[in-house]
């Protein structure tokens, strides 16, 4: 969808850009033609053909940051297709919201064939270096939570373009959390049903507090299914997006989810909430310690 894309250009906005799609100026090489008669000015002809050519430079060189910081955020999601080989799915578990003794607790980045997860105190360090491997991230609400996070955390920069899932989806109609759009576009999450944020937080706390081996693992498989199923929610959302363009053929095959090397404990979720949400009298309690 990038190389159809031209409201990235000096002058050039949505309105311009669909001009140039109903004239049937459809690609850059359609742009680039010499043959190609544009309803531009010879002088920004030459401008924005110039332009076109840097960006196939930029294209080869898998620099998708360039074309991130002159894309309106409306449209990153056309990035996807272009750099969809070096994206990562990625989230993270924490202590809190962010507060001065917050802290990752496991941290989960899927590439489309990989699964890779960090715990604290164990290898949460590589987190930070792998991220640096990757030319595009694709979070849900990472703008406002993941990213500042992460970069608190571990003094990282994490200039990467961005695809925040929270804001594409609801440009879609779908809202209610990343767990309210999974159920919307028909993802399960089985023994993980139910399972949310805070209730990482009571995993995280049960693994310290009792060194439970199923705690962890129920954390793990959480942690990493929120960012595997990023995959199926992004291509969702890119396919929906180019339904609304000249160009439905490109849309995307939904991918194939990975198999995930941690299993949730179901009886362990269950006496967990036994535990810590009192029914009786309809509270939380909160873990301490």
């Amino acid at each position: 969808m990038l190389r159809h894309t031209f409201v990235h250009l000096a002058g050039v906005g949505i309105k311009t850009e669909k001009s140039l799609w109903d004239l049937g100026i459809q690609t850059w090489d359609d742009f680039l033609d010499p043959a190609c008669s544009l309803p531009f000015g010879k002088g920004k002809c030459r401008t924005l053909r110039a332009a076109l050519i840097e960006c196939n430079d930029h294209i080869c060189s898998l620099n998708a940051e360039f074309f991130a910081r002159s894309l309106p955020s409306s449209i990153m999601w056309r990035l996807y297709s272009q750099f969809r080989d070096c994206a990562a799915y990625i989230d993270i578990e924490t202590t809190g919201l962010g507060g001065p003794y917050d802290y990752i607790t496991t941290a989960a980045l899927y590439d489309g064939r990989e699964i890779h997860h960090y715990v604290h105190s164990d290898n949460l360090d590589q987190f930070a270096e792998d991220l640096g491997k990757y030319k595009l991230l694709i979070t849900y609400n990472g703008s406002c939570f993941d990213l500042p996070f992460i970069r608190n955390f571990f003094g990282i920069r994490l200039d990467q373009a961005h695809i925040d899932l929270r804001f594409l989806l609801n440009s879609l109609g779908y809202r209610g959390g990343l767990k309210g759009c999974e159920r919307q576009l028909g993802i399960c999450r089985d023994d993980l049903d139910g399972v949310d944020g805070y209730f990482a937080v009571i995993l995280w706390h049960e693994y310290k507090k009792t060194g439970n081996p199923a705690a962890l693992e129920t954390l793990l498989a959480y942690n990493i299914a929120d960012a595997v199923n990023l995959e199926t929610l992004m291509v969702a959302a890119f396919n929906l997006k180019v339904g609304e363009t000249p160009f439905p053929e490109l849309a995307l095959h939904a991918p194939c989810p990975p198999q995930v090397p941690f299993r949730a404990d179901p009886e362990l979720i269950c006496d967990l909430r036994r535990r810590y949400f009192d029914s009786d009298c309809g509270g939380l309690i909160l873990p301490t310690g």
